[in-house]
């Protein structure tokens, strides 16, 4: 598919003006640790929420980590509204329309360097990829209890001749995480973009020059929103790109410290509708 994008139209999304010009025309908010509860679920209030916003003209554009095959069943928690950027910007998707619009992959012979490299650097990592069919990866990258999940285990070789990869995970079992993301993120230089957003020793690799923000800004471009009109809001050092480059930036409570060093503001925690309190606060709902 290759990397590409649309104009608003195709997007099923209008961005109205009939609020006044000091309030965010577009919300852009991560999931997990930031708009989802513990339970990994949309409350009540932030449906509601979110709805009034639609309504008013604002869009939301969830803005993730998350995999598409990570997304299905929150489409239909948050009304089958808005847009999504997902696995860290390779993915544009179209909710209402559960289409996808626009992917940015990354090459087969950049994820074969990668893997080179991070495999060099830290022996005993194993690698997967997230394609638009689901997550492949090498024997070992997951206990065999939990092979079931992949659409294919196979040597990486063969999981490239599938569909083309929207993100690259390397994996350790044994490794301190912090330790593990410092070593992945200098083997692979330049070359791609690394993140991570997960408690223990697995990084998300992708495109060069591939973020959250990135892709978000690609979006706005086409909507005609700048980043000034846009509020986000996120939790981890993979949204990091995202507030920095929103005109409005909220951290959540429980943001990890990399995160709130560069917002403007804090939202309340994650399990206590955060995101619901601070948009309801800002639109005046």
């Amino acid at each position: 598919m290759g990397e590409s994008h649309h104009g608003c139209a195709l997007y099923g999304v209008r961005v109205r003006h009939p609020l006044p010009p000091t309030l965010p025309r577009l919300v852009a908010t991560d999931l997990d640790g930031t708009l989802l509860d513990a339970a990994g679920r949309v409350s009540e209030r932030t449906r509601e929420v979110l709805a009034r916003l639609d309504e008013l003209g604002v869009p939301t554009v969830f803005v993730t980590g998350r995999p598409l095959r990570w997304m299905e069943h929150l489409w239909v928690e948050v009304g089958d509204v808005g847009l999504a950027v997902c696995s860290n910007g390779a993915v544009t998707y179209d909710v209402a329309r559960h289409a996808v619009r626009a992917v940015r992959a990354v090459p087969a012979s950049v994820v074969l360097e990668v893997a080179e490299r991070v495999k060099a650097a830290v022996p005993g990592a194993r690698v997967a990829l997230e394609r638009l069919d689901g997550l492949a990866h090498e024997p070992g990258f997951l206990p065999d209890t939990e092979r079931h999940r992949a659409v294919a285990v196979a040597p990486l070789p063969e999981l490239l001749a599938g569909p083309e990869v929207v993100k690259v995970l390397v994996r350790h079992l044994d490794a301190d995480p912090e330790t593990f993301w410092r070593a992945v993120e200098q083997a692979c230089g330049g070359i791609v973009t690394t993140t991570w957003s997960s408690v223990g020793a697995l990084v998300e690799i992708s495109a060069a020059g591939v973020t959250k923000a990135s892709t978000l800004e690609l979006l706005c471009g086409d909507l005609g929103v700048g980043p000034a009109e846009v509020v986000a809001f996120g939790d981890m050092p993979n949204d990091v790109p995202l507030l920095s480059w929103a005109g409005t930036a909220y951290a959540m409570a429980n943001a990890h410290p990399a995160t709130r060093a560069v917002a403007d503001r804090t939202a309340g925690h994650h399990d206590e509708d955060g995101v619901a309190a601070a948009l309801a606060e800002l639109y005046g709902l």
